[in-house]
């Protein structure tokens, strides 16, 4: 048996669970010290797990206001036509946005073929056609006009803006490589320390780039377009540098960010730190601007939010001159986020992200200075302090408390951990990885509980299986927590106590087989334990149709008044909702009655010594039940005791029913029915204000002016309490109460 053999060599080593925690505190730290500074991929796939989520906690952030997208979207598409466009619209959109006051441009597009849709294009093809002399040299003048050739118009219309075009940059080896076809930045760039070679970073090396066409590659300078999702598909880090054939060059973003600040030089950071015979990389400065990176020449991108966190400007509205200032001073990314272009990636916030709002995302960054930084050192100290710290801690909870206390404790620790990374770190900017301490304190919690459970448990696993016949698994919960707490003797508390029953229920059941009644007893039953247990209360026990349910025991709830009347009014939609069902089935349309009441009750296990069960007993629970059965007197469907009203405040709006002496009850108390839960209806405001008046003239024995707002009341909206007064006050105006009469009625029946 695995227990046995457990316990055998616990016996041989004498180890206690206390001792097998701070064993495997000592393993979890000596496989942590094996990995080194390399993180296994599982490891970090899940730390992008905890990341993400810690992104949507803290939800979508503002922007700079500084970067503004000039859309290609569906609108421009249908306004203008479907892409690509000529190349002389593409050169109207650069115009139109740099006449706006556009600070810095972008494309995030790249124009690596000639345009197919321009008039040169039509000329080309008839020169190799046979043509008069005359013809020939009239199409050899024509091609020689720059506004019929439009990636020449569009090549001189980014030469005269301030624009960075963008490029691809190929990894795989396809084939292509062309050695004149090199990438033009206009910045200068050099690597401090000043010893160190661009062939010595740790960049992400490239084959070839794939380049916009010669006539069009007019702009000041150029950046790459690259962005990689991870392993598990979503982008969370952005390059801004990458090598080709030994040299470093810019992406888009960093190259709009250096020209926005109007500097003409990189300085890339190197750590003496060797990756692979590389110098890993520590940032980019431009001038005082420190942007920070990963060892690989990558930015991990602080998203601000969803799909739309940028103003998205239409192509189609600078095209048809329906923008003026908004792009004033800013830097514009013009792109696609047109569903069939396909420039989409997935992010913490979007499984569908456009590539352009990713690029403005990373220029934001950088202009806001909040790029999030990752320091392995500080990792490695936080783990190995979570995982000694917590695994002790832990170990001994678990060993000299209890599983609860220790698995209370791994869970606070392990959301303490969560929480502190989030709010010092997450929040501050800087990512940390969680997973292998998460794993260890896990991992140390299941081994110490397996082994304890060997030792500990099985006193406790007697009084389960002992108990769990007998009672529920509430009380099986408590006595397994606290088992001096088996006990015939209850404790005194403040409780709310429904009682529901169908109404003529025997005559019901008559009507019905044994097999439909047991089917709709089982589905009616069912409903309504739902709705008790969804508004947190406990149902008690069934007797017969009946249900009795109770609010504020086993677990203390401060607002069992409320939650009860809200179920009651629920427990009454419920059966509204699925009378047409029931029917349906053959089964009878029913209502119910029920009756709630608040007040100090024993509560605790009752009955034999034998058997018991968790349940309430008082005088407030009999009376509960005595106001169920009042509901077919007043023609109500709820009513709750003044107790449970002077309870609920102004959370519901109610009527008062009466002033009744209950079976075997010598003072009165006033009845409610709870109307709704909320603002009122004016109308019913109304109506209840009338009746209210009516009733206090009736106990003050002024029976013909309440006569006459009763009647009034039942022409307008008929009630069987309207009725049931005025034939009360057609009584005693025949035979009057007298002087001593206290305005209550009194029922010697249930």
């Amino acid at each position: 048996m695995p227990g046995e053999a457990v316990k055998n060599l616990a016996r041989a080593f004498k180890l206690s669970p206390f001792k097998i925690g701070c064993l495997m505190v000592f393993l979890a730290c000596l496989l942590f010290y094996s990995f080194g500074q390399k993180k296994p991929e599982l490891l970090s796939s899940l730390d992008n797990q905890i990341s993400s989520a810690m992104f949507r906690w803290r939800g979508p952030q503002a922007t700079t206001g500084q970067v503004v997208i000039v859309d290609i979207d569906e609108k421009s598409l249908r306004e203008i036509g479907q892409w690509p466009w000529p190349r002389n619209i593409v050169a109207r959109l650069v115009s139109g946005i740099h006449a706006a006051g556009a600070h810095v441009m972008g494309f995030d597009i790249v124009f690596a073929e000639k345009d197919r849709t321009g008039p040169g294009a039509y000329l080309d093809e008839l020169k190799d056609h046979p043509l008069s002399n005359g013809l020939r040299q009239e199409l050899a003048t024509l091609a020689e006009r720059d506004d019929l050739d439009h990636d020449r118009m569009l090549g001189e219309t980014v030469a005269g803006a301030p624009l960075v075009l963008g490029y691809i940059m190929q990894l795989k080896n396809d084939g292509m490589k062309k050695a004149q076809e090199k990438p033009l930045p206009a910045c200068m760039m050099r690597v401090a320390p000043q010893d160190m070679a661009f062939k010595n970073l740790n960049l992400i090396p490239c084959y070839r780039p794939i380049l916009n066409i010669e006539d069009i590659a007019q702009a000041p300078t150029e950046g790459f377009l690259n962005v990689f999702p991870d392993t598990s598909g979503m982008v969370r880090k952005v390059p801004v540098l990458m090598e080709l054939d030994g040299i470093a060059y810019p992406s888009l973003a960093l190259e709009m960010v250096r020209m926005g600040m109007g500097e003409q030089e990189l300085v890339i950071n190197a750590s003496t730190q060797k990756i692979m015979a590389k110098n890993s990389l520590i940032g980019v400065n431009i001038k005082d601007r420190f942007i920070p990176t990963d060892d690989m020449g990558q930015v991990t991108v602080n998203f601000r939010g969803p799909v739309g966190s940028f103003q998205y400007i239409s192509a189609a509205d600078i095209l048809k001159g329906r923008v003026t200032d908004k792009l004033r001073g800013k830097y514009v990314i013009i792109g696609s986020s047109a569903s069939g272009l396909l420039d989409f990636h997935a992010t913490p916030f979007s499984s569908i992200f456009p590539g352009e709002e990713i690029q403005a995302t990373v220029i934001d960054n950088m202009l806001a200075g909040d790029l999030f930084t990752y320091d392995i050192f500080t990792e490695i100290g936080l783990s190995y302090t979570f995982i000694i710290v917590g695994g002790i801690i832990l170990s001994a909870l678990l060993a000299y408390s209890g599983a609860i206390a220790g698995g209370t404790a791994g869970v606070l620790f392990l959301a303490g951990m969560v929480l502190a990374d989030y709010r010092l770190f997450f929040l501050k900017g800087q990512l940390l990885g969680l997973t292998y301490p998460l794993a260890s304190v896990l991992i140390i919690f299941l081994s110490v509980t397996l082994f304890n459970y060997f030792f500990e448990y099985r006193k406790k696993q007697f009084i389960h299986e002992a108990f769990s016949r007998y009672v529920s698994p509430v009380v099986v919960s408590q006595l397994m927590r606290k088992p001096e707490r088996l006990s015939l003797s209850g404790e005194q508390k403040n409780l709310t106590i429904l009682f529901s029953d169908i109404r003529n229920f025997t005559t019901i059941s008559e009507g019905m087989d044994a097999q439909s009644l047991g089917t709709f007893m089982n589905s009616y039953l069912t409903a309504m334990s739902d709705v008790v247990m969804q508004h947190g209360g406990m149902v008690d026990k069934y007797i017969g149709d009946a249900i009795m349910a109770i609010w504020g025991a086993p677990l203390a709830d401060e607002d069992h008044m409320i939650h009860a009347v809200r179920a009651s009014i629920a427990m009454q939609g419920v059966v509204k909702s699925i009378r047409g069902a029931w029917t349906e089935q053959g089964l009878p349309a029913i209502e119910i009655s029920i009756g709630i009441n608040t007040g100090p009750v024993s509560v605790g296990n009752f009955g034999s010594e034998r058997r018991f069960e968790y349940t309430v007993l008082g005088d407030h629970v009999n009376l509960a039940s005595r106001l169920e059965g009042l509901n077919k007197v007043y023609g109500t469907g709820i009513i709750i005791s003044g107790f449970t009203r002077q309870e609920l405040g102004s959370a519901f709006f109610c009527r008062e029913l009466d002033r009744v002496r209950v079976k075997g009850k010598s003072i009165p108390i006033e009845i409610y029915e709870p109307l709704c839960e909320g603002p009122v209806d004016t109308a019913l405001r109304h109506e209840v204000q009338c009746f209210e008046q009516a009733l206090s003239l009736y106990r003050n024995q002024d029976f013909e002016s309440a006569r006459r707002i009763l009647e009034d009341l039942q022409q307008i909206k008929p009630h069987q309490l309207y009725a049931l007064y005025l034939e009360r006050i057609k009584t005693f105006l025949e035979n009057p109460p007298g002087p001593g009469w206290d305005g209550a009625t009194t029922f010697t029946n249930k």
